[in-house]
């Protein structure tokens, strides 16, 4: 069903590059044998990375993998967190070389080639963002970020991610995203890709958000139409 070449990134794309003129996302599309479109977007924000794939017709999630990562020279090393392919994955680091021409983005001697969506702006939320707080049964409920069970969010200036697993059990719990914009304390996101639901796929949402002390207030309703309070916290390198 997929391509050679689309394997071999797959396993090879675990990492992203620490550079400014690297921050943001990308994107990369093929069509492969059989006529399906693949649509693959990397984010890289300041430490963390994400890259995910989707059907680019129906929006039918394909896999993600991400974690943290450091660049030496042009090698780049990638912790992963969470990985839907290979779950042994978790935990181990993975090195490449990448090339970097203007705003094309390649593994070196890799055949596919990725384009640049944004760099980073003009979102006020881009970044990798924990969930430290939310609001349930009318009481606060605030979580430790630096337990194995994570729900992150990486935004760059256009896209949006958010990410459920565990990395001690190296379990995956769900992924969507998509595009969004902050305009006037209000944030909009547009679902392209949801693991759990496809249904939610076309789908826009719209929340409050307000920025206190260097977290994100969030608030609204969820995508099941039920009411959502909700505290995010900056993740640090």
């Amino acid at each position: 069903m997929k391509t050679v070449a689309f394997i071999l990134t797959t396993l090879l794309f675990m990492g992203s590059i620490r550079g400014q003129s690297l921050l943001g996302a990308w994107v990369n599309t093929q069509t492969t044998e059989d006529g399906q479109r693949i649509k693959n977007v990397v984010i890289f924000t300041e430490g963390h990375q994400v890259a995910t794939w989707f059907d680019a017709t129906n929006g039918d999630f394909i896999g993600t993998n991400g974690g943290a990562w450091e660049l030496s020279g042009n090698t780049i090393k990638e912790t992963v967190e969470f990985d839907t392919k290979n779950s042994d994955r978790v935990g181990s680091s993975i090195s490449f070389e990448i090339e970097l021409q203007d705003d094309t983005l390649r593994i070196k001697d890799g055949q596919q080639v990725w384009t640049r969506i944004d760099d980073g702006t003009p979102g006020d939320l881009a970044g990798a963002w924990l969930m430290s707080g939310r609001r349930y049964n009318g009481q606060m409920q605030y979580r430790d970020t630096d337990r194995p069970r994570k729900t992150m969010k990486i935004l760059s200036g256009t896209r949006f991610q958010w990410i459920a697993y565990n990395t001690e059990t190296k379990q995956f719990m769900g992924t969507g995203g998509g595009t969004y914009t902050t305009v006037d304390g209000k944030y909009t996101e547009n679902i392209e890709f949801f693991s759990r639901d496809n249904s939610r796929v076309g789908a826009s949402l719209e929340f409050d958000y307000a920025l206190k002390k260097g977290d994100w207030y969030h608030s609204g309703f969820s995508s099941k139409g039920k009411p959502l309070y909700e505290i995010w916290s900056k993740r640090m390198l």
